[in-house]
Order: C-alpha cells, then sequence, then structure tokens
C-alpha cells in the first residue's frame, strides 16, 4: 500500500514541477522581448523640408489655378477637377482612364480618322509556271482523251475525262462504249508524236493542256466523233451536241458488227440436157 501511495506521490510531484519550469520559461522570455522592444513614433517632415521641384510638380499654395481642358478650344477648367478638365503637365495631356475612353488616347480621339492603304496579302499568290510547245513521242491512249507518256499523264483540254469501263445503251442492248471509244482513239494516234503546250520544267502526275496531232485537234476529233462530253465553257461544245444529235458515239448504237454468218454462194443453174431420151429410141 505505501508503495502504490509514493509511486502516486512521485508522479504528482513530477507533474508540478514541470509545469512551474514552464512557467518561469514562459515568463523569463517576455520580459526579455519586453526590454529589446522600443517605442517607435512616426515622424511627419514639415514642408518646408520638402525641395522645390521646379515647377514640374503641382501647386499645393493655389488650388484654384487653372489649365487648358481642351487644347484645341482653349477652354480652361479647376485643377483637380475630374471629367472635362483634365490636369496638364506643361502642354501634355493627361490621358483619360474612363472606362469608355481608356482605349483610345485622347490624341486620337480628338482628331477624325484617316483611311490609310491596306497592307499588302501575307502570302502571295503562286505565279504559274511559263508554258512552252514540246514533242511529245510514243503516245499510250489509256481512255478517249488521257494519254500517257512513261510516269507522266495529260488530259485534252475542253473534254472531260473518260472511263474505260463506261457502257452504253438501253436496258437489253448495253455495249462498252469506254472500251470502243478507246480503241477507236488509239486507231486515231497511231503511236504518232503530239506537239503540246507544257510547262517549261515538265511535269509530274496528270496535266490538262491542248495538244495536236498533224495539224488535227485530237480533242476535236473525239468530239466530232461523239467520243467525248465537253467541259463547262468549252469551244467544243457545239461539235457534242451535233455529234449527239447525230447518234454518234457514246450516244448511238454499237457501231460494231457481230455479223459472222456467211452469205450462201448463189446457185448456178445447170444447163438443160440437148439430147433426151424419146421413147421407141434404141441405142
Amino acid at each position: 500500500m505505501k508503495r502504490h501511495l509514493l509511486t502516486i506521490g512521485g508522479g504528482l510531484a513530477g507533474i508540478v514541477l514541470t509545469v512551474a519550469l514552464l512557467l518561469t520559461g514562459a515568463s523569463v522570455i517576455q520580459g526579455r522581448q519586453g526590454a529589446e522592444t522600443q517605442d517607435f513614433a512616426l515622424e511627419t517632415p514639415d514642408m518646408a523640408d520638402v525641395p522645390d521641384l521646379g515647377g514640374d510638380g503641382m501647386n499645393t499654395e493655389d488650388a484654384g489655378e487653372t489649365v487648358p481642358a481642351d487644347p484645341a478650344s482653349g477652354e480652361t477648367a479647376p485643377m483637380g477637377t475630374v471629367g472635362e478638365g483634365l490636369p496638364q503637365t506643361q502642354g501634355q495631356p493627361v490621358r483619360d482612364i474612363a472606362p469608355e475612353q481608356f482605349g483610345l488616347p485622347q490624341e486620337i480621339t480628338a482628331r477624325a480618322l484617316e483611311r490609310i492603304e491596306p497592307r499588302l496579302p501575307l502570302s502571295l499568290p503562286v505565279a504559274k509556271p511559263e508554258a512552252v510547245p514540246a514533242v511529245l513521242r510514243h503516245p499510250v491512249a489509256l481512255t478517249a482523251g488521257l494519254i500517257q507518256f512513261g510516269d507522266r499523264l495529260l488530259q485534252l483540254y475542253g473534254i472531260l475525262p473518260q472511263k474505260a469501263d463506261r457502257v452504253c445503251g438501253e436496258a437489253g442492248q448495253v455495249w462498252p462504249c469506254g472500251t470502243v471509244a478507246k480503241t477507236a482513239f488509239r486507231n486515231f494516234l497511231r503511236a504518232r508524236a503530239l506537239s503540246c503546250t507544257v510547262p517549261k520544267n515538265g511535269w509530274q502526275g496528270t496535266l490538262t493542256a491542248t495538244c495536236s496531232v498533224n495539224n488535227t485537234d485530237p480533242a476535236a476529233w473525239l468530239a466530232e466523233s461523239g467520243w467525248a462530253d465537253a467541259t463547262a465553257g468549252s469551244p467544243l461544245a457545239g461539235k457534242v451536241d451535233a455529234a449527239r444529235k447525230a447518234r454518234l458515239g457514246f450516244f448511238g448504237d454499237d457501231p460494231r458488227t457481230f455479223d459472222t454468218t456467211a452469205t450462201p454462194p448463189a446457185e448456178t443453174a445447170l444447163p438443160e440436157d440437148s439430147a433426151t431420151d424419146t421413147p421407141g429410141q434404141g441405142l
């Protein structure tokens, strides 16, 4: 029992001693801070000690001085007023900071607007390459109007590109007009060289140009034969319309003939026998 009482008493004594030490330390710290802190008094400068700015600053003695509110009109307003009369320094207007005027300086809003020349475009148009006449050899007709020269293609100007698998005719009587037109165009070219207008440094891909074969326009020949459709505004539109009315090429029937039946030869009349047997005549 005595041992428990001694344990409890020792614990209480330790707690009391710890609290006493904390309070003593706090008192010492507060005393040192109070001794080091000094009282500072805010001093107000005397106006006589302020140096003279030579007239650049505002004059506080004469509150009734007026300055021009508008340099153009010459009207004056009391110094320090807000609105029409703004304070100025050596003839330079003070910028108005009103919301409706803040974005535009006074020297701009005070004068009329002046139209200036438009700026140059950011990107200049690309100049078209110079076109020169050239002789193109070994043509291969891919379709009616589309010609291949090696790895380059040329579409005749004024007519629409055609497809080799185009079909024409009505139901039950269709025929491969695209293939027939390509064959007819190949027969017209006969591997002859073409004189065309092409870019000076050549071209890549497909080029649309005008050509001639032995002083004959191949595009005009296709239009007259009915193997072409004219582009919008093409000078060959009249020739295409004439071929449509005449039912030529795409606009007519299949020009191929499949009649392989041989016409039977005319029968030759054999001559009648001059000598005929007579009854009762014997050898």
